[in-house]
């Protein structure tokens, strides 16, 4: 038994490496397969999460809101002086090429660029060339029982750092977070202000309905300013639905909803936090609404 189970961890070990040099990654100037690709141990983001990052969604080619993605990840490197390597207009293009060379129709394109490669230091003392890394994966969907049933969460007081609108590579609170929810058997934690207002989540921006209105937290160094956020915003008042950018909490009278949205989610109906059902515990009509004409522009746009 021992040797017919070490036999099937070998076999899903070649099988892991198969699958991965079918995967091409980008590292500082080179196309690479993903099992190929490497960066220095002294690279400062891996020594220091000196670093930024983004998540493009590519929808059969085409890339999502790859304009407002690549601002923000200029806002995030201008924000800790780090220079982007290429102009927008390259990046573009090396991320095109990057899909193109990969297996997947619609995939999340990763990229990160770091200071760069120095030793270890905390003072940096000369000029060093910033390190851009990307790779590619599937674009995953929520499942049909989450859709129909809705997603769960926790709250959890907020402990990160006080730049939340970097979209920084340093997020060891983030995966703390998750570990809290997955050992509470849900989806997702969203971080709490000493007000008890709702944040956002570990990966995600979340929304509430109270009183017929759709209602998030203001973009401030507690919240980083998601895509998709911006496009919930958009279809929300496309529709004349009332939308309030403001701090909220779970306890306000009048509340019937709650959701979140993401690069993998798009909208989600969230219906349990802190095993308390939201509204009827099921997902709502303006969450469904709003979904329903979000995937429809996705699909638009796809195909367009």
């Amino acid at each position: 038994m021992v040797h017919a189970f070490g036999g099937a961890i070998r076999a899903k070990r070649i099988q892991r490496r198969v699958n991965n040099n079918r995967l091409t990654a980008y590292v500082n100037g080179s196309f690479l397969p993903l099992d190929e690709a490497n960066i220095h141990i002294e690279d400062r983001g891996f020594q220091f999460a000196d670093g930024v990052y983004e998540v493009i969604a590519c929808l059969s080619g085409k890339f999502l809101d790859i304009k407002p993605h690549l601002k923000r990840l200029e806002h995030s490197c201008q924000a800790i002086q780090i220079k982007l390597p290429y102009p927008a207009d390259t990046l573009e293009s090396l991320i095109q090429q990057l899909y193109q060379k990969n297996p997947f129709k619609d995939a999340m394109i990763y990229m990160q660029i770091t200071r760069g490669v120095a030793p270890r230091s905390h003072n940096i003392t000369g000029p060093i060339q910033p390190s851009l890394v990307m790779t590619v994966r599937e674009l995953p969907a929520p499942s049909k029982e989450k859709l129909a049933d809705g997603a769960s969460a926790i709250t959890i007081r907020d402990f990160r750092w006080g730049r939340c609108d970097i979209k920084s590579i340093a997020l060891l609170a983030s995966v703390m977070g998750k570990q809290e929810a997955a050992r509470h058997g849900v989806d997702e934690s969203f971080w709490l202000d000493d007000d008890d207002h709702l944040l956002e989540g570990c990966a995600t921006n979340v929304f509430a309905i109270i009183d017929g209105t759709l209602v998030t937290h203001p973009l401030d160094h507690q919240i980083l300013g998601g895509i998709m956020r911006d496009m919930v915003l958009r279809t929300a008042r496309s529709e004349n639905i009332p939308v309030q950018e403001r701090p909220w909490r779970l306890d306000e009278e009048h509340l019937s909803e709650c959701m979140m949205s993401s690069t993998t989610n798009a909208l989600l109906p969230v219906c349990h936090i802190d095993q308390k059902a939201i509204g009827h515990g099921k997902p709502g009509p303006v969450a469904k609404h709003l979904r329903t004409l979000m995937l429809k522009k996705l699909e638009a746009f796809r195909n367009s």
